[in-house]
């Protein structure tokens, strides 16, 4: 939040506020909603005394945990494929430098992706996503970007997916995995799959997920943030998994000397605790496990919420959010001075009392009234009340999360 409120008396001309749109200004990580897991703190705590950092790119007992973590979910190799970095912006940037060439990417997509493009200077163009899921392009839609980008003269040389996907929290299908990744390769396309939503599956029984790297091992990387399931947010880890090529080990060397020369390396401590949970004990499964479910049944009753007032949202599969379209409510709105996703942003943040980022943060056009909505802040104000949330058999019979669940209902039915 205070990042949100940082700057909001500067405005500038006729009356526009100077934090609407910068990068900035722009949607904090998103907030879990739940305390730390003491198993973590101890092991950090114990690291405390270290003061220097890790390696560029991770030491060993880092990568090697990562290596264990992967192998568990069927991708093989070994440590020297493997590079981590202080936070997944600066891995991404790191990945882009070293792959050059245009960038292709879903719309919408994760808020650090366009940013980092753009800070390299490197053209980024969003391909449309089929109806039942984001993350993924529609294959067809995606070779005509590609046939179109070549005809202006670009370079397409990169595709970056999502398969469980933030902002939209759905799965892609394998089905439309396969086929998008098979359209890339086919057009010489080096996949960059973001798999930091995987072990958040609110219904891992029920859906069925599927690596790129599954299908296509020389022409995937894998990218992971730590912060989506298994590492507090203000620790910030991200992990890669690089392809057994020859390119790729170039393309990995290529990764090191970018993160070495941005200083972008971990932190002994930090890198103590996230080894420690990428080995994933007991406490770190089970917290997991807990979590998922508890933000399955809360952000059900968000998206309850969201179709009774008439907007409509993807049913959330993963994560701890959804992401809502307010178009079928676009008159009422104008009637309280908001037409853009950066209005809605400002009015819903307001309402709700929680960042609300709007959809132009995730490449979506400015006037479709889209906005992601967290579920972290409905589990409770306090570490008590979160904790209490995490453990109780009917967590929607909380006071806490019943009050909060209401004020997040009434900011949306009086749009009705």
């Amino acid at each position: 939040m205070a990042r949100q409120q940082t700057g909001r008396a500067g405005r500038g001309h006729r009356g526009v506020r100077e934090d609407r749109g910068p990068v900035r200004y722009g949607p904090p990580v998103h907030d879990p909603g739940l305390p730390v897991l003491p198993e973590l703190a101890e092991v950090l705590a114990a690291a405390a005394g270290r003061a220097g950092p890790e390696p560029a790119g991770g030491g060993d007992a880092l990568r090697e945990a990562a290596v264990g973590y992967w192998q568990r979910r069927g991708l093989r190799g070994g440590p020297e494929h493997v590079a981590a970095a202080p936070g997944a912006p600066a891995l991404l940037l790191a990945l882009l430098a070293a792959h050059g060439g245009d960038v292709l990417m879903p719309r919408p997509c994760p808020a650090a992706w366009i940013p980092q493009a753009r800070l390299l200077g490197r053209p980024a163009y969003h391909v449309p996503t089929p109806a039942e899921c984001g993350g993924v392009p529609d294959p067809y839609a995606l070779l005509e970007t590609v046939r179109r980008i070549r005809a202006e003269g670009g370079r397409p040389r990169l595709l970056l997916i999502s398969v469980v996907d933030d902002p939209t929290a759905t799965v892609a299908p394998p089905e439309l995995v396969r086929e998008a990744c098979e359209a890339a390769v086919a057009e010489g396309l080096h996949v960059v799959s973001d798999e930091t939503w995987r072990d958040t599956l609110h219904r891992p029984r029920d859906t069925v997920l599927l690596s790129p790297a599954e299908m296509c091992p020389d022409d995937v990387t894998v990218v992971s943030d730590l912060a989506g399931a298994l590492t507090p947010s203000g620790w910030p880890v991200a992990i890669a998994r690089f392809p057994d090529t020859g390119r790729a080990a170039v393309r990995h060397a290529r990764t090191l000397d970018v993160l070495t020369a941005l200083g972008a390396l971990v932190a002994e401590p930090v890198a103590a605790a996230a080894a420690h949970a990428l080995r994933e004990p007991e406490a770190v499964t089970d917290r997991i496990r807990r979590a998922a479910a508890l933000q399955s049944r809360i952000a059900a009753a968000a998206h309850r919420a969201v179709l009774a007032s008439g907007a409509l949202a993807r049913p959330p599969q993963a994560g701890r959010h959804l992401y809502a379209d307010l178009g079928p409510l676009r008159s009422r709105l104008a009637d309280r001075g908001v037409t853009d996703s950066l209005e809605l942003e400002e009015y819903l943040t307001e309402r709700l009392g929680t960042p609300t980022p709007g959809g132009h943060r995730f490449g979506d056009e400015l006037g479709a009234l889209r906005v992601r909505l967290g579920t972290g802040a409905l589990l409770g104000a306090t570490p008590e009340q979160q904790t209490e949330s995490l453990t109780a058999v009917a967590p929607l019979e909380l006071p806490h999360v019943a009050r909060a669940l209401s004020i997040f209902a009434a900011a949306l039915d009086e749009l009705r």
